[in-house]
């Protein structure tokens, strides 16, 4: 099974995730989310897959999810506009750095995407699925 494991390195949960990873023994392919953001055709593709609302695609502690005030200028956009945004990390005529309004860390298998790391939800896909 191939795993891709999206991650910012500084981050803490991200730090955890690859730990969690490496403890049980999962092999995957580190993607850099700053170097590489996702497009906006591959968050669109996950977001399909992962049967999740696209806000919990949005790193909604984030200081430019914030600044920004996207919980409430969010519902108004379209899921392209959603999408494109995730993409460029452009707001306005803001751009900020890339990956930054993408929640992290993200798996994609095969059939499952994880948005965030929540133990549980890792143990039922990523090891009883292996």
């Amino acid at each position: 099974m191939s795993i891709l494991f999206l991650q910012y390195p500084p981050c803490s949960t991200c730090k955890r995730a690859r730990k969690w990873l490496d403890d049980h023994g999962i092999s995957y392919e580190a993607r850099h989310i700053k170097e590489q953001n996702p497009t906006a055709a591959e968050l669109e593709t996950w977001y399909k897959k992962s049967g999740l609302p696209l806000k919990k695609f949005f790193n909604t502690s984030g200081n430019v999810y914030k600044e920004q005030n996207l919980k409430d200028r969010l519902p108004e956009m379209t899921e392209a506009e959603q999408l494109e945004l995730l993409a460029t990390d452009t707001v306005g005529n803001m751009r900020c750095k890339g990956g930054m309004l993408v929640k992290r860390p993200i798996v994609v298998g095969e059939d499952f995407v994880l948005v965030g790391f929540k133990e549980v939800e890792w143990e039922d896909k990523l090891i009883m699925t292996l």
